[in-house]
C-alpha cells in the first residue's frame, strides 16, 4: 500500500471527514511533511471507493458548494489494520538489526 493510500485510510479511521479535512488531518498526522494535493486526494478517494475500501458517509451544502464526507468501511478497517500491523514488523525487524549493529559498533552510533 502507498504511503497516500495508508495516509488517507487513517484519516478516516476516526471518523468520516470531507475532502479538506482530509488532507488537513494528514498534514498534521505527518508534521507538515506530507501535503496531498487536491487532484491527488480525489483520485485516491475514487479509486478507494471502487475498491470497496471507503464509502461515501453524507452530502451537505455549504457556501453554495457540495461537500462530500467519506468512511472507512469494513474492508477498508482490515485493509488498514493489515498495512499498520505490516509496517509495524518492518519497523521491528529495523529496530532489531540497528540494536545489532549498535552493540557490534561497542554501543557508537556512527
Amino acid at each position: 500500500m502507498r504511503e497516500p493510500t495508508f495516509l488517507v485510510l487513517t484519516a478516516l479511521a476516526e471518523e468520516p471527514r470531507h475532502g479538506y479535512a482530509v488532507i488537513e488531518d494528514v498534514a498534521t498526522m505527518t508534521g507538515g511533511r506530507v501535503r496531498l494535493r487536491a487532484g491527488t486526494l480525489y483520485a485516491a478517494l475514487d479509486r478507494l471507493r471502487l475498491d470497496g475500501l471507503i464509502e461515501v458517509d453524507r452530502e451537505e451544502v455549504v457556501q453554495s458548494r457540495l461537500r462530500r464526507y467519506y468512511r472507512l468501511t469494513g474492508a477498508g478497517e482490515q485493509s488498514l489494520a493489515a498495512e499498520s500491523a505490516r509496517l509495524r514488523q518492518q519497523a521491528t525487524i529495523a529496530e532489531r538489526r540497528l540494536k545489532i549493529r549498535r552493540a557490534g559498533l561497542g554501543g557508537a552510533t556512527a
